[in-house]
């Protein structure tokens, strides 16, 4: 099976648009398209509370028409356009939908941050995980949401084995990020959210990058894009992941960043697994 996940950045932009950005974030789609996964996960799409519109469901249904959609948008109290997440997955799947809170500080579970898709013998689980903030102003409440995060994952890999993927907001090693010397108390690479990340690996679950490509290096998943050259000088982050299971580790057959061209921002990853 082959699993697909992205931060889009605003999925409104990126179906109604017409802006240059736009268009490349379209042409990301075409590839995801292209590559025919069986699950899609999409982080950052900051619609309404009332999710997409007629309209986003027009383009949705002409661009992945075999597939159904589940979505989760920020609602009140938490900021609107916000946040999100949404599940597109072939229409041949009957898997039943969750939408997890668990016990976040603020008013991080009303900010429509997860999914979860429940198959016969497998979940697969997206997050889009709290920023920690210019000047760290939301690290205390971002170290209690991992903290209830891993907590989660770990009550359902009790049940089946976890897939779980999204935007996790922390390079977790130094070789996850370009430079790390000059990123030591940024948000994503500050000592608390990195071993936040080593805490929840540790209650079962296998980062299936590094399992497939072990400390390799100058692989991100996310360039800056308020710094034209960050891509092409390859100054990015690895903060998205897909995580399994440590029992399904060796089912993976592929785990990578799909090739997004000169976009910046996020660039979707792709997991292949055998969970037959």
């Amino acid at each position: 099976m082959r699993f697909i996940s992205w931060n889009i950045d605003s999925l409104n932009a990126a179906l109604t648009s017409d802006s240059a950005r736009a268009v490349l974030s379209r042409g990301v789609i075409d590839t995801i398209i292209d590559l025919d996964p069986t699950v899609v996960a999409i982080q950052e799409t900051k619609l309404s509370a009332n999710g997409p519109t007629k309209k986003h469901i027009e383009v949705l249904n002409e661009k992945f028409p075999d597939y159904e959609i589940a979505w989760n948008s920020s609602k009140e109290p938490a900021r609107k356009s916000y946040a999100g997440t949404m599940f597109l997955y072939k229409n041949h799947l009957v898997p039943e939908i969750h939408f997890p809170e668990i016990g976040a500080p603020s008013t991080m579970d009303a900010e429509g941050r997860m999914i979860t898709l429940e198959f016969e013998k497998f979940y697969v689980t997206q997050v889009y995980t709290p920023n920690s903030g210019n000047n760290l102003v939301r690290l205390e409440e971002r170290q209690i949401w991992d903290e209830k995060y891993a907590e989660y994952l770990t009550t359902l890999d009790k049940e089946k084995i976890v897939l779980a993927t999204g935007d996790f907001n922390v390079a977790h090693k130094e070789i996850d990020l370009a430079h790390p010397d000059r990123n030591r108390r940024s948000a994503g690479f500050t000592d608390e959210e990195r071993h936040g990340f080593t805490q929840l690996l540790s209650k079962g679950f296998t980062d299936t990058f590094r399992h497939v490509h072990g400390e390799v290096t100058g692989m991100y998943s996310w360039w800056n894009q308020r710094v034209k050259t960050s891509k092409t000088n390859n100054s990015g982050w690895r903060i998205d992941y897909w995580l399994v299971s440590d029992r399904g580790a060796d089912k993976v057959m592929a785990s990578e960043m799909v090739d997004s061209g000169v976009r910046q921002d996020h660039t979707p990853i792709l997991l292949d697994i055998d969970l037959d």
